[in-house]
């Protein structure tokens, strides 16, 4: 068994297609028309990793937009190359909370999406834990 997708809050689906292609360099794996308004919608990087993007339809989904992880890091995002990723992303406005840090794990740096969720950009260090639970 493994988790297949994670559902990502939005209050509209272009939007957030828009915002993810653009700031995260992400493409759009699949846009279904499920009628009726509702669309399938799957984003991810080319190396993996995927949100499906599920517009909020009631007041409390509304509310929810924006406060996937009440204020804390939500989503985690690594990267082989942090410089060059860190000044794209710059470059197409994303805002980052902090200057890039290094800790025991790698290098990082904290942004915020297009709706306040936060996220880490981390180019992980060699002798730190992968993607896999193994030791790199």
């Amino acid at each position: 068994m493994r988790l297949a997708y994670t559902a990502y809050l939005v209050r509209d689906y272009d939007e957030a297609i828009d915002w993810f292609v653009r700031a995260l360099d992400w493409r759009v794996v699949e846009d279904t028309d499920m009628g009726g308004g509702k669309r399938w919608v799957r984003v991810g990087a080319a190396d993996g990793g995927e949100l499906l993007l599920a517009r909020a339809a009631t007041p409390d989904q509304i509310a929810a937009v924006g406060k996937a992880a009440g204020g804390r890091v939500a989503y985690f995002v690594h990267t082989g190359d942090f410089d060059r990723d860190h000044a794209r992303m710059l470059a197409v406005g994303v805002k980052f909370a902090e200057a890039p840090r290094d800790e025991a794990y790698g290098r990082v740096a904290v942004f915020a999406d297009l709706y306040g969720n936060r996220w880490d950009l981390i180019e992980a260090r060699t002798n730190a834990i992968s993607d896999d639970g193994e030791t790199a």
